[in-house]
C-alpha cells in the first residue's frame, strides 16, 4: 500500500487529462453543453441545425445520419448515401414535408404544424469499410412552433346606468393562435383582471381565448386588451364611453304643499263663486233691469205726477 501511493498523483492527472481532452474534442466536434433552440410559425419552412458538417473532401457515404424526434419517432435516417427505408418505419405525417441538406445534414421542415412542435436529435455515426463506425456526435435541438392569434375583439354591454356611472361588462376574445396565450387589460394604464377561459382540443392544438371583466365607467375612458404567446402580443383598444342620456327622478310634493296648494284652489273657488253672484245684484241704477221691475218703476214714478195734477185741479 504505501508503495503505491507515489503513483496515485500520476493516475489522478492522468483521469484529469483524458476528461480534458474529451471536453476538447467535444468542442471540436461541435458538441454543445446548451440545448439549441429553433422557432418558427404555422406554415413557415424551417431548418433545424445538426452537430456535424461534412468536409468536401468527404461524401455523405461514409456516414450514417439520424433525425429523430423525442427519440421515438425517426424522421429521416441515411446510410452510404441513401434514405434508408428497410427496418424504420417513418411517421406518415412527415411524408413529403422533411428533407435534409447532404452536406450540412439540416433538417428542413415544410410547412411547419403544430405537432412539429417537440425535441429533435441529430445522430451522425462516420464509418469506413476497414473500420468499425463509431458515433461522431449526438446532440438536441428543441423546436418551438407558434400560430398567430387573431387581432382581439373588444367589445362592451352598458347593463345599468346613471347620471354618475355606467355599469358595463367589457368582453375579449381571440381565436386560432399557439401556444397558451396570455390575456392581459389596461384602463387608463391601470392593468384589470380578466375572468378568462381557454379553448384547446389538447396541448397540441390551436387555442381561443376569451376574456370577460366588469367595469364601472364613470367618464370616457380608453380600454385595451392584449394577447401574449411566446414573445409576440396582438393588442386592441376600444373608448369606452358614458352616455349622458340620463333621467332626473320627480320628487313628489310633500303633504304640507299638497295641502296648501288645495286649500288656495278651494279658497279661489268660493272667492270666483261669490263675486259672480254679488257684481249684478248691485249695478247701477241706469243699468238695464228685468221688464216685470222696469214697469213697477214706471208705475212707482207715475204716482206722484197724478197726485200734483190732482191737487192743482182741485185749487181751481
Amino acid at each position: 500500500m504505501v508503495t503505491l501511493l507515489p503513483h496515485a498523483p500520476a493516475m489522478a492527472l492522468r483521469r484529469w487529462l483524458g476528461l480534458g481532452l474529451s471536453v476538447l474534442l467535444c468542442f471540436s466536434l461541435g458538441c454543445a453543453l446548451e440545448k439549441k433552440v429553433v422557432k418558427s410559425k404555422v406554415g413557415e419552412k424551417v431548418g433545424l441545425p445538426c452537430c456535424h458538417e461534412i468536409p468536401s473532401s468527404e461524401s455523405l457515404h461514409n456516414y450514417r445520419v439520424y433525425w429523430q424526434k423525442n427519440t421515438t419517432d425517426v424522421v429521416t435516417a441515411y446510410a452510404e448515401g441513401k434514405k434508408m427505408y428497410e427496418h424504420i418505419q417513418f411517421p406518415q405525417r412527415y411524408e413529403n414535408r422533411t428533407e435534409m441538406d447532404t452536406r450540412n445534414l439540416t433538417l428542413w421542415i415544410s410547412p411547419v404544424e403544430i405537432l412539429d412542435n417537440g425535441s429533435y436529435q441529430c445522430v451522425v455515426q462516420h464509418f469506413r469499410h476497414s473500420q468499425n463506425s463509431y458515433v461522431l456526435c449526438d446532440e438536441r435541438v428543441t423546436l418551438i412552433v407558434t400560430a398567430d392569434f387573431s387581432d382581439p375583439n373588444v367589445t362592451a354591454e352598458v347593463f345599468a346606468n346613471s347620471c354618475e356611472s355606467a355599469e358595463m361588462v367589457v368582453r375579449c376574445s381571440s381565436h386560432g393562435g399557439f401556444p397558451k396565450p396570455k390575456i392581459s387589460g389596461a384602463l387608463n394604464n391601470m392593468s384589470v383582471e380578466w375572468n378568462a377561459r381557454w379553448v384547446s382540443k389538447s396541448s397540441l392544438s390551436l387555442y381561443n381565448v376569451t376574456g370577460e371583466v366588469q367595469l364601472n365607467v364613470t367618464k370616457d375612458t380608453e380600454f385595451s386588451c392584449t394577447i401574449e404567446y411566446d414573445g409576440f402580443t396582438k393588442s386592441t383598444s376600444l373608448l369606452l364611453k358614458k352616455t349622458n342620456d340620463c333621467v332626473v327622478p320627480t320628487v313628489s310634493p310633500s303633504y304640507n304643499v299638497i295641502t296648501a296648494s288645495s286649500i288656495i284652489i278651494i279658497v279661489s273657488l268660493l272667492a270666483v263663486t261669490l263675486a259672480a253672484r254679488y257684481f249684478p245684484r248691485h249695478v247701477c241704477s241706469h243699468c238695464c233691469k228685468p221688464q216685470d221691475s222696469v214697469e213697477e218703476d214706471v208705475k212707482e214714478c207715475t204716482k206722484p205726477m197724478s197726485s200734483k195734477v190732482s191737487s192743482e185741479t182741485s185749487s181751481v
